[in-house]
């Protein structure tokens, strides 16, 4: 069983991975788009503050999905293996095609579907996934009004400035902002594997009789997104950054402050959301202030189709693959 487990283990950091590549484009698109910082100093900027994120935010999004979305009594190495195929083969498929989805929801998807797949409907548990389906909603429409009235604000704060010194002013700030953003990004994505590694590790008897999330998970989570940003997504950044709405550096920094606020703040209350559906979001709001065709609101309904199919597309895959692993008796 040992080696089960290391093998999962091992899977759950390369999911880890591909998310960071998937979602690089939601901490650097806005960066790069106003040419703040090349592509490559803006991977290596946000892998820095995607693993410094270990270190300060808790743990409350791993117990949540741990512990709060599937009971831990159907929860077995092979509901777990399923479920990140089910995340996985989603997130490679949407990043070939260019298009943000939320990896952390392709992963609740892909645990829920294979846990249905082996137990039916009963195996959820109703409150997490509630408050998960709200924040799907919510998170982007705090996004995006943040985003509008930190833009409003700024606008006001400096409408005396010359155009050229507020773009010096905000080429600046957008460094700080960014960091920000990524700091929000790594404490929010990789405490998702974390909680997966967690519970596989305690349904399968390895971390004795009380749920929690050792030290080396913590790590080895932030080290994988981290390295997984650092290979960038570059697709996926063209449509965050250039296509939902053109974004100078006032906009940019806007749009990061906004996500990040967002962000951090759900990572403290232990609520798991989309950093992708939190960006967009932000984007949508900064590129509204100017007027509401300046949002590309074409490729913005793309992006929310896509954002709808994810849970059950990444699902469907989750109950295939664990149906699979029945029928090989495994």
């Amino acid at each position: 069983m040992l080696t089960t487990v290391v093998f999962i283990v091992f899977i759950a950091l390369v999911f880890d991975f591909i998310n960071g590549f998937h979602d690089a484009a939601n901490s650097i698109a806005t960066v790069v788009s106003t040419r703040v910082l090349t592509p490559l100093q803006a991977v290596v900027w946000a892998a820095f503050f995607n693993f410094v994120a270990a270190f300060g935010f808790g743990v409350g999004v791993a117990k949540t999905v741990g512990k709060g979305v599937v009971e831990t009594n159907v929860v077995d190495q092979w509901v777990i293996l399923a479920g990140l195929i089910g995340a996985i083969v989603w997130d490679l498929i949407t990043w070939a095609w260019g298009i943000p989805t939320s990896s952390s929801h392709a992963l609740i998807g892909g645990f829920a579907g294979a846990a249905v797949a082996k137990a039916g409907f009963g195996s959820l548990i109703a409150g997490g996934l509630v408050k998960i389906g709200a924040f799907m909603i919510l998170a982007p429409l705090v996004g995006l009004v943040v985003g509008f009235a930190m833009m409003v604000l700024t606008l006001n704060v400096f409408r005396h400035a010359t155009p050229g010194r507020v773009d010096k002013i905000f080429r600046r700030g957008q460094l700080l902002s960014a960091a920000a953003y990524s700091l929000g990004h790594g404490t929010n994505d990789a405490q998702k594997t974390m909680g997966i590694i967690a519970v596989l590790l305690f349904t399968t008897g390895h971390l004795g009789p009380e749920f929690y999330v050792p030290f080396w998970v913590v790590l080895a989570a932030h080290a994988a997104l981290a390295l997984g940003t650092m290979t960038g997504g570059w697709r996926i950044v063209k449509t965050m950054g250039m296509r939902i709405t053109k974004l100078r550096p006032v906009g940019g920094f806007c749009a990061e402050t906004a996500g990040a606020i967002t962000l951090l703040g759900t990572a403290i209350g232990g609520i798991p959301v989309s950093t992708t559906q939190t960006i967009s979001g932000s984007i949508m709001g900064v590129g509204a202030i100017q007027r509401f065709s300046a949002v590309r609101w074409g490729v913005a309904g793309r992006i929310l189709w896509a954002w709808i199919l994810t849970i059950p597309a990444s699902a469907i895959v989750a109950a295939g693959a664990w149906a699979l692993f029945r029928l090989l008796g495994v």
